[in-house]
């Protein structure tokens, strides 16, 4: 079956944080159809681990984003035609406890990249990956559209909103082949999800791996914020969006080079408590508390993006 106009048959591609939860399932994506697929990450943090699992057989480099000297040997050495960034530190209540590893890794990390892709002839698309968490959130009833302005209450949100700014700033400034007097094409575009859930995620402070993780222990698992609402999806529907997007770069469609969300809809927005509920009807071994306290760090309470 030909996807995406089978752009990605025998192309180069290299994925940023290829060990982690989705850059595991893009790489296995992409290697069904054919790309020569390089990862770039550090060492998978947990046992078992999706990455390890699959096999992939992909030409795996561990190292760190921040390193620009290694990130800058990868391109000049795989030559990737299209990259697709996603390695960052994505956890809002482990920015609390390292703020400056994340700024690091999420905000210099990127800029790593796209100097990188500077000094690269070979590149002509890059999809940075970022978050639903990226904007201003005021707590709104509707969901943020793309123009609507960068912030972040918390480091690991603003350190994305941040990468949005870096984004438009390159895009703008390096990647625009009429003011920057390229002679080539290269299209840079942001996407941001929301909620992703999906097997292979055993990363800490998430949902579902954690209710999963307490109920095998026969424990009792506490739930944050149950009240708060978040747009969840499976993580195959955000992947399919960016692979979209990173045809469209690659095709030289200038329009694709802008932010894009993408989420569930209107019915896929649904608070913490009901996810829990729903897992509680298919395993009746889970049990869990709802947690009454207010906790320390601050995360959103109300968060849709719109993705029409």
């Amino acid at each position: 079956m030909i996807q995406f106009a089978d752009i990605y048959n025998n192309k180069k591609v290299l994925v940023t944080g290829h060990t982690g939860f989705k850059g595991s399932w893009l790489c296995l994506w992409l290697k069904k159809m054919g790309a020569h697929v390089t990862g770039y990450a550090l060492q998978p943090e947990t046992v078992p681990n999706h990455f390890n699992l699959l096999s992939l057989g992909v030409s795996s480099v561990i190292g760190d984003i921040r390193n620009f000297e290694k990130v800058k040997d990868v391109f000049e050495t795989v030559k990737p035609e299209i990259v697709f960034h996603l390695a960052a530190q994505p956890l809002v209540r482990r920015s609390y406890r390292d703020p400056r590893e994340t700024y690091e890794t999420n905000i210099m990390g990127t800029v790593n990249v796209y100097e990188a892709a500077r000094q690269c002839d070979s590149v002509r698309a890059i999809v940075c990956v970022t978050s639903d968490k990226v904007y201003e959130n005021r707590e709104w009833l509707w969901g943020y559209r793309e123009n609507d302005p960068v912030g972040g209450y918390d480091p690991y949100s603003s350190s994305k909103g941040c990468t949005e700014i870096i984004t438009s700033s390159y895009r703008n400034s390096f990647f625009n082949q009429e003011q920057s007097g390229r002679k080539r094409s290269l299209l840079l575009a942001s996407v941001r999800a929301g909620n992703v859930i999906g097997g292979g995620d055993w990363a800490e402070d998430r949902i579902i791996p954690d209710i999963m993780r307490a109920t095998a222990r026969s424990e009792t698992v506490i739930i944050r914020n149950p009240l708060s609402t978040r747009p969840w999806q499976h993580v195959l529907e955000p992947l399919s969006g960016y692979l979209l997007v990173g045809q469209k770069l690659f095709e030289g469609q200038k329009s694709f080079a802008e932010a894009w969300n993408f989420g569930p809809l209107e019915e896929g927005a649904t608070t913490v408590e009901n996810v829990v509920e729903r897992i509680k009807k298919n395993w009746d071994r889970v049990s869990y508390v709802l947690s009454e306290g207010t906790s320390s760090s601050h995360e959103a309470n109300y968060l849709k993006v719109d993705c029409s």
